[in-house]
């Protein structure tokens, strides 16, 4: 398919939920196969601000709320009844970072945590013997006394963080265990993480589910990168695994690129009422990561805007601040803006903006901020 660069902004648009959210959480972690999970909070947390742009009514922390019920990050206590679970945290084997996956996720994420289990450097890797003999026994602890946080084990011994810092090694271990698969978050309470065995939080008939083939696996891999983006660019090793659930298309200016063939429709509709969208939709403003412009190279192309995340770049390298969010005027990205919380006034304070002119942010900002519970 040959479409135009504008008929492709607008697909993207329609095709990632942003004209159209979906109606609950839950809908929208299956059209977008995860979502990733940040601790940062700026001006809101990363997976909060994906989907407050995708969700109809969302509410800031209704992600972990969906994961874990009434034990999601603002209560202290578990749940009086069991939640149904429905979604998970854990690394994703394609992404290599932290995300929210549905159940049907979990088997083709078994291989990768075997391959950590075993595999020797690295933060997630192999236990040492000192890891291996606490590790025995946390899981202990955990069979026989339910949920555990770290600080619910008694170790005093230290060891090297994923940082390079020292921390406790009980904290440490459980973190290793969780990258492994051999424990998973049962809840959290704040940002703790409390741990629990899996076949203890996984229903029978998801743990139950024979391993993938490692061609399954890759097809998986592959696919849950084009609902994360939907316009992909695809390695000419990766196309025999998918070839008959993908489209190549063709834009000006891009690199070869492929959608899901369940797109076609929605792409090839890409054009319509673009008249309309350009002067009816509001101003909305982006997370770092958002999957519309997860792809640098592709967003640069694609949308005339080179964009990095600077949370990591040193203070005097940056260039637009260290969590500036994207903004998003119907098939146009004219900028960014620069939030940050005031925790102390309760406030949303503007520390700098760099927006085309004709634009009025201020709406947009108003809306972030009462999302946030907060003043602008």
């Amino acid at each position: 398919m040959c479409i135009t660069p504008l008929a492709a902004r607008c697909f993207l648009r329609r095709a990632l939920l942003l004209d159209q959210p979906a109606v609950t959480v839950g809908e929208a972690l299956l059209h977008l196969g995860y979502v990733q999970i940040d601790p940062i909070n700026v001006c809101g947390r990363m997976h909060d601000l994906i989907l407050r742009n995708r969700v109809a009514g969302y509410r800031e922390g209704a992600l972990l709320h969906h994961v874990y019920g009434d034990a999601d990050i603002r209560l202290q206590a578990p749940p009086a009844r069991p939640h149904l679970r429905t979604a998970f945290e854990q690394y994703h084997p394609g992404a290599g970072v932290l995300t929210v996956l549905p159940l049907a996720a979990w088997p083709h994420l078994l291989a990768r945590m075997r391959h950590r289990r075993t595999t020797s450097g690295g933060y997630a890797g192999r236990l040492s013997a000192a890891e291996e003999r606490l590790a025995r026994r946390i899981l202990g602890e955990i069979a026989s006394r339910g949920p555990l946080s770290s600080d619910g084990i008694s170790h005093n011994s230290r060891a090297l963080t994923a940082w390079g810092t020292r921390g406790r090694m009980a904290k440490i271990v459980l973190e290793k265990l969780f990258f492994h698969g051999r424990v998973l978050i049962a809840r959290r309470d704040g940002l703790r993480r409390v741990y629990d065995l899996p076949e203890r939080i996984l229903p029978p008939e998801i743990l139950n589910i024979p391993e993938p083939t490692r061609g399954e696996t890759a097809c998986w891999k592959i696919l849950q990168r084009l609902r994360q983006r939907r316009l992909v660019a695809l390695r000419r090793g990766e196309l025999p695994f998918v070839e008959d659930r993908v489209q190549s298309v063709v834009i000006d200016g891009c690199p070869p690129l492929y959608c899901l063939r369940e797109d076609v429709p929605l792409l090839a509709a890409g054009g319509d009422g673009l008249a309309d969208l350009q002067n009816s939709l509001p101003l909305a403003l982006l997370a770092p990561l958002d999957p519309l412009l997860y792809d640098r190279r592709l967003t640069r192309q694609l949308w005339g805007f080179d964009y990095t995340w600077e949370a990591y770049t040193p203070p005097a390298k940056r260039k637009r601040g260290y969590y500036a969010l994207p903004v998003l005027a119907g098939t146009e990205l004219i900028g960014h803006i620069n939030p940050k919380i005031d925790r102390e006034a309760r406030r949303l304070r503007l520390l700098s903006r760099s927006v085309r002119r004709g634009h009025r942010v201020a709406p947009a900002v108003r809306q972030l901020a009462r999302f946030l519970g907060l003043r602008s």
